[in-house]
């Protein structure tokens, strides 16, 4: 990618999807990862890292090849969540995204992609800001 057309990507927004969120699939994560807690088996609460399932499984295509990257090029960098309220099993997420910020380092593209997860209230409930870092 030239340097114009990786500046360009900062400002980026992503397709807009929906997920709606299931018993099935919280409990899926929690045997997953190892985490027992009857409150996650049983759909009462979320793992915190459930939006990772609506992240790659939600919207179909994934953040590289959003970006056009060369996904034998990329590296996943850091992921942050931060919780606004409460996400419950029934619930229909609205997720909007965009390309935050854009730099280079090193021999080393970085993508900041942050995400909006709103209810079907149109309450905010989630952001995830993630790093993705593209070798030269």
């Amino acid at each position: 990618m030239s340097s114009t057309a990786f500046k360009a990507t900062k400002g980026m927004k992503l397709k807009p999807y929906t997920y709606k969120v299931e018993k099935g699939k919280m409990r899926e994560l929690a045997i997953a990862i190892g985490d027992h807690k009857e409150e996650y088996l049983n759909g009462e609460k979320i793992p915190p890292t459930f939006a990772t399932v609506v992240e790659y499984w939600g919207g179909g295509a994934s953040n590289a090849e959003l970006l056009g990257l060369n996904v034998k090029r990329v590296l996943f960098g850091e992921q942050e969540y931060e919780y606004l309220g409460t996400i419950s099993s029934g619930d229909v997420l609205t997720i909007t995204g965009f390309v935050e910020d854009v730099y280079t380092k090193a021999v080393m593209d970085f993508y900041v992609v942050t995400k909006e997860f709103k209810n079907q209230i149109g309450e905010t409930v989630l952001i995830s800001r993630s790093t993705l870092i593209e070798r030269h």
